[in-house]
């Protein structure tokens, strides 16, 4: 059985939704942010559906093949075709025992998107501080997750009873290539790429690549020349009519050696190169388990962050209110547009009141606004006299002039 690719899961409810009830259509809409949460059981269970078939399909191809040559073969005694027969009914049981295996691992992702289904049925008005609840755990285990903060992510998950909506266990396998990597240890990660080999391949990923290259400069650092080239022979060579340009590179390093200063080639024996294939296997990893590239606790904040985000937020007298005034709220606000406001609101920096008609603004000398209100609150404690709170600036009441707002 072979599932194909090209079908998004999305279109299933989709098409369910367009004559079902409203109900259907709103979980449809909520489906479109929830992507990652069906994709990735999703996508296990087509990849257990594939590799059941590779297993069953090979097996049985061998057998087949072993019949036919017991039959045709005249010199074989009774005995020995009977010994071969015997040999072919046991690797018939071996396949069995590895289907029940394979089929054992479909109904566990069959199951999960059931539950994850469920999940998202039972967002409904009398339900949804407790399904928001739940939503609010599952995208912080997975930023704990992404972020490699494995014990907190398996305690809270334990602890609020969402194992069937997290994705621990695939996080775990990443896991084993990711500290590999910062061991400076490829091979874990050569292992995920042969394995998922086709998935690649069709994402004309060039990770594989990336870490034979990482290899092959680690030979040379280590000073091992002749084994380099030997391995440029044999694992380099296949890219060179897609990526000369890279392999030129990496080659040339044999003739710079491991100190040099040349900026073109120094770089490659640079740590960070190992932090950039741990950034690079992530990205890949998650593409291919249908995820977001983003943590989805970042995607949320963004979105809200993307209706507060104005020029102002980025001066150093923005309100501490403001949520943007944070260093770490700016960053992950830097690439989002600037919010389209058509109805903008005035609001006082001391009273932090709404400055209208009823409470016009008010400008000082130095050009800060400031609301009717707060001024003249301030210059009857002060005998007429007003002090900007952001210049310092101490000016007469009568010196302030009304704003006219167009």
């Amino acid at each position: 059985m072979e599932m194909d690719d090209s079908v998004p899961i999305e279109f299933i409810f989709e098409a369910d939704a367009s004559r079902s009830s409203p109900r259907l259509a709103q979980l449809t809409e909520s489906l479109k942010l929830e992507h990652q949460l069906l994709r990735v059981p999703f996508e296990h269970y087509k990849k257990a559906i594939r590799a059941n078939h590779r297993v069953a399909e090979k097996e049985i191809s061998a057998v087949i093949s072993g019949v036919s040559d017991v039959t045709t073969d005249g010199n074989l005694s009774s005995g020995d075709a009977v010994n071969r027969l015997n040999s072919l009914v046991s690797k018939l049981h071996g396949l069995k025992r590895k289907l029940e295996e394979g089929n054992r691992v479909e109904h566990l992702q069959a199951q999960k998107c059931r539950v994850r289904l469920d999940h998202l049925e039972s967002a409904i008005e009398e339900n949804m501080s407790e399904w928001n609840g739940t939503h609010l755990n599952r995208i912080l285990v997975d930023y704990m997750l992404r972020m490699s903060y494995y014990d907190t992510a398996v305690k809270l998950t334990e602890c609020r009873k969402i194992q069937n909506l997290v994705d621990i266990d695939i996080f775990q396998e990443a896991k084993v290539v990711i500290d590999a990597l910062r061991n400076k240890d490829v091979a874990p990660a050569l292992a995920w790429c042969a394995e998922n080999k086709s998935r690649l391949k069709k994402s004309k990923s060039k990770l594989e690549l990336q870490l034979r290259l990482q290899e092959f400069i680690e030979m040379v650092r280590a000073e091992n020349y002749l084994q380099a080239i030997k391995y440029a022979r044999k694992y380099l060579a296949p890219w060179a009519a897609t990526h000369l340009k890279e392999l030129q590179r990496a080659m040339a390093t044999l003739a710079f050696k491991r100190d040099t200063e040349c900026a073109t080639y120094k770089v490659l024996f640079e740590p960070k190169q190992w932090d950039n294939l741990v950034d690079q296997f992530k990205q890949e990893f998650f593409k291919l388990n249908g995820m977001t590239l983003e943590p989805l606790v970042n995607i949320y904040l963004q979105a809200g962050l993307s209706a507060l985000k104005t020029p102002y937020c980025y001066k150093d007298d923005c309100t501490k209110e403001d949520p943007l005034s944070q260093e770490s709220f700016q960053k992950l606000a830097l690439a989002l547009p600037y919010a389209k406001l058509h109805h903008s609101k005035l609001v006082c920096y001391i009273t932090k009141e709404l400055m209208d008609t009823g409470n016009p603004p008010q400008v000082l000398p130095n050009g800060y606004v400031y609301s009717a209100k707060a001024l003249e609150e301030m210059a009857n404690k002060n005998n007429g006299m007003i002090t900007c709170p952001r210049t310092g600036l101490v000016c007469n009441y009568r010196e302030i002039v009304k704003a006219y707002v167009s």
